[in-house]
């Protein structure tokens, strides 16, 4: 390190000196020692330091590094170093050896490099007292790196411990938490280390299960005094407030059991006990301590029971050669092992009794019982009147009872005079022989030889037959009657061999005859089954039946819809047959295939498997019932039908019965009723129906005021004088048609006898009205009294548009029915008008002499006869002037 400028500069001058020589004169391969102070080698980049890049100079790569202390962490190949494996602080040397190079004068270099101390970080760690010792360094915390290893550990009051691991097997306390420090030496590159950190350990007590101590008492007459016995006593040194837990325990606090009740219900038994006592709660260190206890409940040898079977019966003739031997089985209370005296005694033609030593194992002896009293046909019974232990009674008294074996000497089987009966078969079924008449036959079991001759043949066939009461049977193989036609049975050999019985064999001739069925010929048979619906009919039709009448088949479904096998009855009718597969059978939509597996002639009973009889069909959906959501209510004079509604199309039908009898037309007009639709599909197959209600509503059309369509017209009234007329004012509409007509506003002028079409809406329904009130207006209800009225006294007929035509204001609407005479002077009528001929426009309309002509100036005369009101006819004068 340079110390101040001077030493700088010289070497900085050196550096410059050394870079201008020739490098192959003066070549360092190995470049510049160098050094490294590492004062937080807690660090993460300190696991991988590259040793290679902290050389000086040009350092030539591919040489080797060794570490000159000999500790870990060091890639010798690539240089790279974890100084975190390094378990102490302190000055540590690495050197680099350059390959060799032509020139080099000096191919190696050393970093040294300085590490400071390093504590760790203490934790807080937990230790179970069982395990004894508990190494302090496991405190510390593990996710950082551990602490430098040459330091010293102290307890709390600062004495230095000899090794990091303590002692913690006896703790008082449930738990117990002790403090320790560890401190590293100071590194003096690296003064602000910290060198001490402080652990906690904290010790859970383990829980003391105990010592066993096991107890054996006769469970006969030795528990008398335990009906109340506490399971501790089986226990030394154990905490008490563990849990017990076995037979007649029946709570966690139960300790006591009644062992005499328990050895009323399982008798001799071995009971097992544990007793579990519990590590401190939330600590998760200590395990649960458990100790067994096993007391076992002796019963005394009870030979109650117990059987001897004599080996072995023997046939007549085996009666010089044959050795008995005897198996004494214990009884339900079984029999201890050991050794045990057995007396026995034999009775029959020969009798006598003998005492023999066994030794019983596992309850079972043998022992050999002397050939000499069985030398003759018939029963010998065994008995054996006592068994003693050896080595005399345990705790309890033995309890004994004679028992006894039937040995048998049997005779040969004899089949004199028997008789052999079958019944008809089919091909290649198994057929049954019945044998009658053995009146010479014991009852029980027998094996018999026999031959079949004429349309089928074997030789040396073996049966079993069960005899009783002079009658049995045995079965001939499927393969020995694969010809139909006629078989001949014979047997020729017997044998019995009844259970312990030995198997004593005698010759036999015995025949009968056996008639064999031909099986269906089903080589053309097929079946076929059309497409449906779901929950559809589903016919198979059955083809190639051949000659048969009346039939079975059997039949399996596959692929979207399985069955077990299935059988029903056919009646055939030139070779063909049909039958409906149960819907039962077909609750899946999709594919199925119905496959033929066996017919039977139903006649004879006889049956040929099928193979490859099958054929694929479809079990279409039916659609889900369509989603029918309620429509809006309609309006009656909306004239909605079958084609305003959701869903519409050709798939849809729509029904007005439940019983979907007739489809509605798209033109069927709605009504306040239910409906119901359905969907086909592509298939044909038809959807459950969904119902909707359809409600049409409908506002009564408005009613008209008594008098409510006269009007007075000198009053100018408008539309909103004729609704004040009706009984919804408010709410009624007029339209000047009752079809395609305008809708007139509220200031519309009423005309005389003109027609209005009134419609209500309603705020309930929110319809208008279908039906309408249909009021001619009259504006001709009007009080004379009430208006001024004048009879004009000219008129200028000349066509300026201003006062042509004579005309008396408002007598159409004061006096309706009114009639009008014009006269010239010489009497003859001018005009006649009324309230349909108001005007008179200075012509002749009534011809009075002189035609339609123009009538002159001058003066006319008019008389007016009102016609209402008894008021008197009004004569006056009027001067015409063009």
């Amino acid at each position: 390190m340079v110390k101040n400028y001077s030493n700088f500069l010289q070497f900085l001058l050196f550096f410059i000196f050394l870079s201008v020589l020739p490098s192959k004169i003066h070549a360092q391969c190995a470049g510049d020692d160098a050094q490294k102070i590492i004062c937080d080698i807690q660090n993460s980049a300190n696991q991988n330091i590259s040793l290679f890049s902290l050389l000086g100079g040009s350092p030539t790569p591919g040489g080797k590094w060794t570490d000159d202390n000999n500790f870990r962490g060091l890639d010798s190949i690539s240089g790279n170093l974890n100084a975190q494996l390094i378990k102490e602080g302190g000055v540590y040397h690495y050197t680099y050896t350059a390959p060799d190079v032509a020139g080099c004068t000096d191919n190696t270099a050393t970093i040294t490099l300085t590490i400071g101390a390093y504590v760790g970080v203490g934790s807080k760690a937990t230790a179970c007292s069982r395990e004894g010792n508990f190494n302090l360094f496991t405190a510390f915390d593990s996710t950082v790196m551990g602490p430098h290893e040459n330091g010293i550990w102290r307890d709390s009051s600062g004495k230095i411990l000899d090794s990091p691991v303590i002692g913690i097997r006896y703790i008082t306390t449930q738990t117990e938490t002790r403090q320790f420090t560890y401190e590293v030496p100071l590194i003096p590159e690296c003064p602000s280390t910290p060198l001490i950190t402080t652990v906690y350990v904290t010790i859970v007590r383990t829980p003391e299960e105990g010592n066993p101590q096991e107890l054996t008492l006769c469970g006969t007459t030795d528990l008398a005094g335990y009906t109340n016995y506490d399971m501790f006593e089986s226990l030394l040194g154990e905490d008490k407030d563990g849990v017990w837990k076995g037979p007649d325990i029946t709570s966690r606090s139960d300790h006591n059991v009644n062992l005499q009740d328990l050895f009323n219900k399982y008798g001799a038994v071995e009971l097992k006990y544990t007793y579990t006592v519990f590590a401190v709660p939330n600590q998760n260190v200590c395990k649960d301590r458990t100790a067994d206890v096993v007391i076992t409940l002796e019963k005394r040898i009870d030979f109650t029971g117990a059987e001897i079977v004599v080996l072995n019966d023997i046939c007549e003739s085996e009666m010089a050669t044959a050795t008995y031997s005897a198996r004494v089985t214990a009884g339900p209370q079984g029999i201890p092992d050991g050794a045990y005296r057995i007396t026995y005694n034999v009775s029959g033609p020969i009798a006598g009794s003998e005492t023999v030593a066994v030794n019983f194992r596992d309850g079972v002896v043998v022992f050999p019982v002397k050939s000499a009293y069985f030398q003759s046909v018939g029963k010998f019974t065994i008995t054996v009147t006592s068994i003693v232990p050896t080595p005399g009674p345990k705790k309890c008294i033995s309890l004994f009872s004679p028992f006894s074996y039937d040995l048998n000497v049997f005779p040969l089987p004899r089949l004199d005079n028997a008789v052999i009966t079958t019944s008809p078969i089919c091909q290649n079924d198994i057929a049954t022989i019945q044998i009658s008449n053995a009146t010479l036959l014991a009852d029980g079991k027998y094996r018999i030889v026999y031959n079949i001759n004429g349309d089928n043949s074997a030789t040396g066939q073996t049966a079993t037959i069960t005899a009783v009461g002079g009658k049995a049977s045995f079965e001939i193989p499927g393969n020995l009657n694969a010809k139909s036609g006629l078989s001949v049975i014979r047997i020729t050999n017997i044998t019995n061999i009844t259970k312990p019985t030995p198997q004593c064999t005698n010759t036999a001739n015995v025949t009968g005859n056996l008639t064999i069925n031909p099986l269906p010929v089903v080589a053309n048979v097929k079946i076929q089954v059309n497409d449906n619906c779901f929950n559809g009919v589903f016919t198979a039709s059955v083809s190639g039946l051949g000659t048969l009448t009346k039939a079975k088949l059997s039949y399996v479904l596959l692929d979207n819809n399985t069955s077990v096998e299935q059988i029903v009855d056919l009646t055939v009718l030139n070779g063909n047959a049909n039958f409906v597969i149960p819907s039962a059978l077909l609750p899946n939509t999709g594919s199925t295939v119905i496959s033929a597996t066996y017919l039977t002639n139903d006649i004879t009973g006889c049956g040929s498997a099928l193979v490859n009889v099958l054929d694929g069909f479809l079990v279409n959906a039916i659609p889900l019932a369509p989603i029918a959501v309620n429509p809006p209510d309609f309006c009656k004079i909306d004239r909605a039908t079958i084609a305003n509604l959701t869903p519409h199309g050709p798939q849809y039908k729509w029904y007005n019965s439940a019983t979907l009898t007739t489809p509605l037309s798209d033109t069927y007009l709605l009504k306040s009723e239910d409906l119901y639709v359905t969907e086909t599909s592509a298939a044909n197959c038809t959807s459950p129906a969904s119902m909707i209600s359809i409600v049409v509503k409908d506002t009564p059309a408005p009613t008209l005021n008594p008098d409510g369509q006269n009007f007075c017209g000198l009053k100018n009234p408008t539309i909103a004088d004729l609704s004040k007329a009706t009984n919804v004012p408010s709410t009624v509409s007029w339209y000047d048609a009752q079809n395609n007509g305008n809708l007139l506003a509220s200031t519309t002028l009423l005309i005389d006898k003109a027609t209005y079409y009134g419609y209500d809406l309603s705020s309930v329904t929110d319809c208008i009205s279908d039906s309408t009130l249909e009021v001619t207006v009259s504006l001709t209800e009007c009080d004379p009294a009430e208006y001024a009225f004048f009879v004009p006294d000219g008129f200028s007929p000349n066509g300026d548009n201003v006062n042509d035509t004579f005309r008396i204001p408002d007598i159409e609407f004061l006096y309706p029915d009114y009639t009008l005479e014009i006269f010239n002077r010489y009497g003859n009528v001018m005009f006649k008008g009324n309230a349909n001929k108001p005007n008179w426009d200075g012509r002749n309309s009534e011809g009075g002499g002189i035609g339609d002509a123009i009538a002159p100036n001058g003066v006319y005369f008019y008389i007016v006869n009102f016609n209402k009101g008894n008021r008197k006819a009004q004569q006056g004068r009027l001067y015409l002037n063009r």
